[in-house]
């Protein structure tokens, strides 16, 4: 075969590929366009319980109304941030799964023992609140591997809790919370709108000034990479609970700020314990003018990367 003939054979397999990746340009094909999400179904089966998809995520999401928690007066309901979520994630490696699992003091022990036993690491066990009562506290979990296993395991620590409240704490119905706000104001305050449930009006704000790795697989904002503020109450007297996701060098200058603006932050914590960069979770609490308690949050994310609302 001539040099000539080897040049051409080449040169038509260069045009023939050049083609190739032209037309997955042109029509959007990528391996990033084609994620798979978990199996659901599996997952619903395992679990007893459905929940939300989001691209390659699948999110079951457990309201806590069996416990009537009071702080400073005000009840606490789900959207203030008592509500248990298990979220799978799909990737090169099996199933990614992170939870947070909302406790009673006396369930710490027997839910931890029921996670390590089913193949899960305990990441996290924090408050989010002072002068709770009931006091609650927040167990993340993590674990990684084929979908059946991984949510056996959550399965197992849903169990549990169910196992060791037997008996409701304060009924199971949906509890509305009185909101008499001047709900514009605040949006307008910080800048975006809110989703008004039970008489709570929920904001939450992605950072997708940061990508956020934990094994290679991206932590979102669907899976809790996020700010979050919870408003209840009257203009005059409203509370605010909600929770900062900083990077190492933000916290001084969000803690200062809220402070400055009479926000009490109760709890600084780690929700993960192998994510890449550095991640740290703030709780606040606030109790007065609900316009002044936006502006002071305001001020507070004007000390973070750009938050910006979640999709």
């Amino acid at each position: 075969m001539s040099m000539k003939l080897v040049l051409a054979g080449l040169l038509a397999v260069c045009i023939t590929a050049a083609n190739m990746n032209v037309g997955k340009a042109q029509t959007g094909e990528s391996k990033d366009m084609n994620v798979q999400g978990p199996d659901t179904q599996k997952i619903d089966d395992i679990m007893g319980m459905k929940g939300t998809a989001k691209g390659d995520e699948y999110k079951i999401t457990i309201p806590q109304r069996d416990l009537a928690v009071m702080v400073d007066g005000f009840r606490i309901t789900p959207p203030m941030g008592l509500s248990t979520w298990i979220d799978f994630k799909s990737g090169p490696h099996g199933i990614m799964m992170m939870g947070d699992i909302v406790l009673l003091e006396n369930e710490i022990g027997s839910v931890e023992k029921a996670a390590i036993d089913n193949g899960l690491t305990v990441t996290g066990l924090h408050n989010h609140f002072v002068r709770d009562s009931p006091k609650v506290m927040y167990m993340h979990i993590h674990g990684m591997g084929p979908v059946e296993v991984v949510a056996k395991g959550a399965r197992a620590v849903i169990a549990k809790v169910a196992e060791l409240r037997r008996q409701d704490a304060g009924g199971t119905e949906n509890a509305v919370v009185e909101n008499s706000m001047d709900q514009s104001k605040i949006e307008s305050v910080l800048g975006q709108k809110g989703e008004l449930s039970g008489g709570v009006l929920k904001m939450t704000f992605a950072r997708p000034d940061v990508k956020l790795l934990d094994h290679g697989y991206e932590v979102t904002s669907f899976m809790g990479f996020n700010t979050w503020a919870a408003f209840q109450g009257t203009n005059e007297r409203a509370a605010v609970a909600g929770d900062f996701a900083m990077l190492s060098d933000e916290v001084p200058a969000v803690i200062s700020e809220l402070s400055r603006h009479g926000i009490e932050v109760v709890a600084v914590h780690n929700h993960m314990v192998t994510e890449t960069p550095r991640i740290i979770f703030l709780h606040y609490w606030g109790v007065g003018p609900a316009d002044k308690l936006a502006e002071g949050l305001k001020a507070a994310l004007g000390k973070t990367g750009g938050p910006q609302k979640t999709g």
